[in-house]
């Protein structure tokens, strides 16, 4: 099973959108059993892929939510006809990701992760991990979407996952902030001695005729750290993608030959990168 976590500091750079579709089309195009888990508390990727109605009546119905992974704590329940009860935590093995349209299945997000005090050194840092390991062979790639802040979500995501992928805007700003980012994956991989390989650099939002983006990409060809991470597609900047996103439409859906093939070769490296 193959964990890859989706990660950058900085909004706006088609993290979501690209781990969505990822997951869509490991499933479509290459018949991968595909786990998306949405550890964002922004839950964004939950939204591309249920509606508003029916995210309501699945946490109605008592379903499955990453907050399931993180609030392990046994709680009071207040009910008008049976008075004060207990709310015990589900075992992590009996937490049960949602079935999406598309094919592959989903760990919905929850905005109620901001309530819970994630303070570091409580172990809530390896439930993620814990939690794949209740899995088994379930699935052949787990994409993880994590919030765009050096949190304890995102140390759960990186502790769990084998490789973290980057997206990034072709700008100066953008391509600063990678460098950082990259100390801080590191620092915090060392600090709890695990392993993490990054599968590379991928530039989105991309307007490939622009000055700014060739040059964009020269600046990452020069630097020792970043020459062989750079994926050789690109995601093309499309304002249609956000517009279908939130209708639950992904872009091998949009008729759009180049943004399709673009993320086929996303993806057709990204398996090859990882093995």
């Amino acid at each position: 099973m193959k964990v890859i976590s989706l990660i950058n500091m900085k909004g706006g750079v088609a993290k979501t959108t690209l781990a969505v579709n990822i997951a869509d089309c490991l499933y479509q195009r290459h018949g991968k059993k595909v786990l998306l888990i949405d550890v964002d508390p922004q839950f964004n990727a939950t939204q591309c892929l249920m509606s508003g109605n029916e995210y309501f009546n699945y946490l109605k119905d008592g379903e499955d939510t990453v907050l399931n992974i993180f609030d392990r704590n046994i709680r009071p329940t207040i009910s008008f006809t049976e008075g004060v009860n207990k709310r015990v935590p589900k075992n992590l093995d009996e937490i049960k990701p949602y079935q999406t349209r598309r094919g592959f299945q989903l760990l919905p997000g929850a905005l109620d992760l901001y309530k819970l005090e994630m303070a570091p050194g409580q172990g809530r840092e390896f439930r993620i991990k814990n939690f794949l390991t209740t899995l088994g062979n379930s699935y052949e790639y787990v994409i993880i979407d994590t919030p765009p802040t050096p949190s304890v979500w995102m140390t759960s995501a990186l502790l769990a996952s084998q490789y973290y992928l980057i997206p990034v805007k072709p700008d100066p700003i953008s391509l600063t902030g990678i460098d950082l980012l990259n100390g801080i994956v590191t620092e915090k991989m060392e600090n709890f001695g695990n392993k993490i390989a990054c599968a590379g650099v991928v530039l989105t939002v991309a307007e490939e005729n622009t000055y700014v983006f060739r040059d964009a990409r020269r600046n990452l060809a020069r630097s020792e750290v970043w020459k062989d991470k750079i994926f050789i597609k690109s995601l093309p900047k499309r304002v249609e993608v956000a517009r279908r996103q939130l209708k639950q439409e992904f872009i091998l859906d949009i008729d759009d030959s180049l943004l399709k093939s673009n993320l086929v070769g996303i993806v057709k490296e990204l398996i090859e990168r990882i093995g």
